[in-house]
């Protein structure tokens, strides 16, 4: 250990004299591409190899059992949670963040960017097993997860300061998405949206290298392979703008179900405390799902490639309706199935313990919907025919701008999906609508919401930003001479005025419950007058402040309120109903300025 220790300080050493601090940015987004590159390829061959071995009929294909492989996989993981990560994995994370994206925002606000090297073994083995196991989730989350402890690890070693290393996990996450879908504007986008940054050419020129990084690292292993192999060849047409509003629509609709069935299910899971139970009942679930909906099975990509390939029979594989299959309403039943239950299985497949990501399953909804809408438009009898294909895709552009609330990021993962901008006014049409339903009726996304809540959101505003990243325990003063309501203005003069370099007293009883405050001020025209050191007592002097920060509710927002509302220059802090300490206005004000430095340098 200690010969590690002695390189990484000739390592760093050397960067200090040899490397400027723009040079290394470079370098150090190029390197966390790279690795995020490799990760996403591991993970990718891992999952890959499991399914594989599966599809081979070793066990289940032949006797179409396939149905009972989730709860198999979801067995594994819980097995590798309980006896090879025996203690809870990330301990550092709050319990309500459930999903890979959101701890790594919380990340950045409350842990510096510091992310456990532990996600990166955790994740390499839990989603391929999931997912290779059939659980309806996608990779994504865990490799953007896998990037960013990658990232933070490597930002400690080389000890990267905080703004640098926040830079870094946002590389790691443009290089995921890079990887990925192979689009390395769209990675640069959703990077910029989702941790909030500010576009600047320091952020920009980092996230691009990062991006190039991980999809020509993408390429050099996965070959010309991509996820969706699709050119469009229908062109946009005026006269279907009607069509796309009513997509556009339809998909803000559907946003909102996914996100509200999202969270639906996990409080209906949260009343089981037992994993094991979760499992059981997750797994049944998921069973039930599979036997009647097939295409519900793992992530779905080769189900979205047949529907973009006019493959829907392929698609939709053997089902208990194949009887019926050459009934066109059936086929629009079935996919209207799929639309319905993805979100269901997704989320069922979360909360039972498997490790995924919602960004793939959006997109298999959002293709299903955009598919169902064009084939009901096309058989209503009224002459309309539009295709097919591109309503898929729309469709899957319209769910991420509604479910994630990152509308740039959609229209740009489709235009480079399909390697061209011809559907680029029906995308923006059908995206626009999408997130302003969404935005209207639910203000924070899957990835935000329980962060909002708890005031551990960064976005784009600043000051709210400065705000949330102020702790309060910080700002804190306890240096007041604290006094008893029953103690004699001559003993409130000798043992606290005398004494004390503040002019505000607090006033304490027995209990250490705040009954008041005393000022300088209140005592200026009697402190003099000893006919009343022995007559009159602190209570006659205290009164009440003109508000209380409470420490366990009140965020650094509603404290900055609160001053501005009472005019106060310093109110008192009261946690777990008793006396703390005071905040005062202006080293308030100091700390936020502090931090607006830091933020903006």
């Amino acid at each position: 250990m200690a010969f590690y220790k002695n390189i990484i300080r000739k390592v760093n050493i050397w960067r200090y004299k040899y490397i400027s601090q723009k040079k290394f940015i470079i370098l150090a987004s190029a390197t966390v591409g790279f690795l995020t590159g490799l990760a996403a390829v591991t993970l990718k061959n891992i999952t890959f190899t499991i399914e594989k071995t599966l599809e081979q009929g070793i066990i289940f294909s032949q006797n179409q059992l396939y149905f009972i492989l989730p709860i198999i996989g979801l067995l594994l993981v819980y097995l590798l949670r309980k006896y090879i990560f025996k203690k809870r994995i990330f301990p550092e994370t709050p319990s309500y963040i459930k999903r890979a994206v959101p701890s790594v925002l919380y990340a950045l606000l409350r842990q510096n960017g510091r992310i456990s090297h532990k996600r990166i073994y955790f994740n390499l083995f839990a989603a391929p097993l999931t997912v290779g196991f059939g659980g309806s989730v996608g990779l994504l989350g865990p490799t953007i997860t896998i990037g960013s402890a990658l990232s933070s690890t490597f930002s400690r070693v080389l000890l990267i300061d905080k703004k640098t290393r926040t830079l870094l996990i946002a590389c790691a996450t443009s290089g995921a998405v890079a990887t990925i879908f192979k689009s390395p504007i769209a990675a640069l986008v959703f990077a910029i949206e989702i941790f909030s940054l500010d576009l600047t050419f320091v952020s920009l020129v980092p996230l691009l290298i990062a991006s190039i990084s991980s999809v020509l690292t993408s390429y050099f292993f996965m070959g010309q392979e991509v996820l969706f192999n699709f050119d469009v060849i229908d062109k946009f047409a005026l006269k279907d703008t009607p069509f796309y509003i009513i997509l556009g629509v339809g998909t803000g609709i559907a946003s909102l179900y996914f996100t509200k069935i999202y969270f639906a299910i996990y409080q209906f899971f949260d009343r089981f405390k037992s994993r094991f139970v979760k499992l059981l009942i997750g797994g049944l679930i998921i069973g039930i799902l599979l036997y009647f909906i097939p295409p519900l099975y793992g992530e779905g990509l080769g189900f979205v490639n047949n529907l973009l390939h006019g493959e829907t029979l392929a698609a939709l594989g053997s089902t208990p309706f194949d009887d019926h299959i050459d009934n066109i309403w059936i086929i629009i039943g079935l996919l209207v199935g799929i639309t319905v239950f993805k979100a269901v299985a997704m989320t069922i497949t979360f909360a039972a313990g498997g490790v995924g990501g919602v960004i793939i399953p959006s997109l298999v909804m959002g293709s299903t919907l955009g598919n169902v809408v064009a084939k009901i438009i096309n058989n209503l009898g009224l002459g309309f025919n539009v295709s097919e294909a591109n309503f898929t895709l729309i469709g899957m552009a319209g769910l991420i701008a509604g479910v994630i609330q990152a509308p740039l990021t959609a229209i740009f993962l489709i235009a480079e999906i399909t390697g061209g901008y011809e559907l680029f006014i029906p995308l923006m049409i059908a995206v626009a609508i999408s997130y302003m339903i969404t935005k209207q009726y639910m203000g924070h996304t899957i990835y935000t919401k329980e962060l909002a809540e708890r005031g551990d959101l960064v976005t784009h505003d600043r000051d709210q930003n400065v705000l949330i990243s102020m702790k309060i325990d910080e700002v804190i003063e306890k240096n007041f001479i604290v006094l008893n309501p029953d103690m004699t203005l001559g003993d409130m003069l000798h043992k606290g005025v005398s004494k004390s370099t503040r002019n505000l007293f607090p006033v304490v009883n027995e209990n250490k419950i705040l009954v008041g405050v005393v000022l300088v001020d209140d005592i200026r025209e009697c402190m003099f007058n000893q006919s009343l050191y022995n007559t009159t007592t602190v209570r006659d002097y205290m009164h009440q402040s003109p508000e209380q920060i409470i420490y366990e509710k009140d965020s650094m927002q509603m404290i900055m309120e609160k001053f501005q509302k009472t005019g106060a220059w310093n109110l008192p802090v009261i946690k777990n109903d008793k006396y703390l300490g005071f905040i005062s206005k202006s080293k308030l004000l100091t700390a936020y300025r502090s931090k607006l430095i830091e933020a903006t340098s």
